[in-house]
C-alpha cells in the first residue's frame, strides 16, 4: 500500500547552520545561550536549535502515524531570491545536509530563481530531490505564473510535483514589529491566498498534468470560491485532481471545510516539524489514510511506492 508520507517537514542540517553563520547580514545565525538566533529580513528572530538531532526526529514519525518525511527548505528566510553568488552556498549547503539523512527522508529542492533555468530543474532531481519548492511571493500574480511557464513546463515533463510554501515577508506588511506569531497569521496566509489564485487562473490549464501542492491548505483560500464566481460573474468551476492540499496547523473545522470544497482525496498530511506539531483532523481512520498514505503515492508516486 506505500508508507505514510509527512509530506512537510524542515531541518536546520550543521552545514546549513555553518553557511548561515559566515554570512553578515540577513539572513545569517548567531550563537545564542539557547542554541542560534536566526535572523531574516521583516521578521522577529527565531530560535533554532544548535542542529536537529535526526534521531529523534526519526523516531517522532512512528510517533505521529507515518514512516517517512520529506524535508523542505525554510523559504521565508529568503535564499532562493538572493544573488546568485549568495544564495548558490547556502542551497549547496542545504543539498549538503539533506544527503546525509536515513533512508526514512527525502527532501524538496530549491533553486535561486533569478537565474534558474529548466535545465536546473532536471538536475535538481537527477540529484534525487522529490520534485520543486518554489515560495508563494514568486507565483503571487498572472505574471509571476509566467515568468514561471519554463520551470513549470519542465517539472510537468519530468512528472514531478510542486511544492507552494510561504515565502519572506516584506517590510511593509509589520512582520518584525509584531509578535513572533503574526506573519503565519497575516502575510503567510494572504501570500498563499495570491498564490493558489494566480496558479489557479494562469498556470492549471496551461500545465494540466502538473501535480501541485500548496502548504497551509493554501490559506483557506478555496474556501472563498464563491466570492470569486460574485466577483467573476461565472459559476464555481471543477478544481480537478492535481491540486493537492498540505493540512499542517490546521484542526479538524478547516479540515473538514477543505474536504467540502476540494474533496479528501486532495488533502495531504504535513505536519511541518519542527515549527508545529501535528493537530488530530479527527476524521474517520479511513480518511486519515487517504491522507497519509494513498494521495502521497498520487502526488509522489516514486517515494510512496518504495515501502
Amino acid at each position: 500500500m506505500g508508507m505514510r508520507i509527512d509530506v512537510h517537514q524542515h531541518l536546520w542540517t550543521e552545514p546549513l547552520i555553518a553557511a548561515l553563520s559566515r554570512r553578515r547580514r540577513a539572513p545569517y545565525v548567531r550563537r545564542v545561550a539557547e542554541g542560534w538566533a536566526l535572523r531574516v529580513e521583516s521578521e522577529p528572530s527565531h530560535l533554532i536549535p544548535d542542529t536537529d538531532d535526526i534521531d529523534h526526529r526519526t523516531r517522532l514519525l512512528a510517533d505521529d502515524g507515518t514512516d517517512a518525511a520529506i524535508v523542505a527548505p525554510s523559504l521565508p528566510v529568503g535564499i532562493e531570491s538572493l544573488d546568485p553568488d549568495e544564495a548558490l552556498p547556502l542551497l549547496e549547503a542545504y543539498e549538503e545536509g539533506t544527503s546525509e539523512l536515513p533512508p526514512q527522508w527525502r527532501a524538496w529542492g530549491s533553486l535561486a530563481l533569478p537565474v534558474a533555468q529548466p535545465a536546473d530543474v532536471d538536475s535538481l532531481l537527477d540529484r534525487g530531490f522529490v520534485g520543486l519548492c518554489l515560495p508563494a511571493t514568486a507565483i503571487a500574480t498572472p505574471r509571476a505564473v509566467e515568468r514561471l511557464w519554463p520551470l513549470l513546463s519542465r517539472l510537468e515533463q519530468r512528472g514531478a510535483p510542486l511544492f507552494v510554501h510561504p515565502g519572506p515577508v516584506v517590510a511593509d506588511q509589520g512582520g518584525a514589529e509584531g509578535p513572533r506569531w503574526w506573519p503565519a497569521m497575516t502575510s503567510y496566509v494572504a501570500q498563499m491566498h495570491a498564490a493558489w489564485y494566480a496558479y489557479f487562473e494562469h498556470g492549471r490549464r496551461r500545465f494540466p498534468e502538473l501535480r501541485v501542492m500548496f502548504a497551509m491548505l493554501a490559506g483557506g483560500a478555496p474556501l472563498h470560491l464563491e466570492r470569486l464566481a460574485s466577483r467573476r460573474g461565472t459559476p464555481r468551476e471543477p478544481l480537478g485532481d492535481t491540486l493537492f492540499y498540505e493540512t499542517s496547523s490546521y484542526g479538524p473545522r478547516a479540515l473538514r471545510a477543505m474536504a467540502h470544497w476540494v474533496g479528501t482525496d486532495q488533502l495531504v498530511y504535513g505536519s511541518d516539524r519542527p515549527l508545529a506539531s501535528p493537530v488530530p483532523s479527527r476524521f474517520p481512520s479511513k480518511r486519515v489514510e487517504a491522507m497519509r498514505r494513498r494521495n502521497p503515492h498520487r502526488l509522489l508516486a516514486e517515494m510512496a511506492s518504495a515501502a
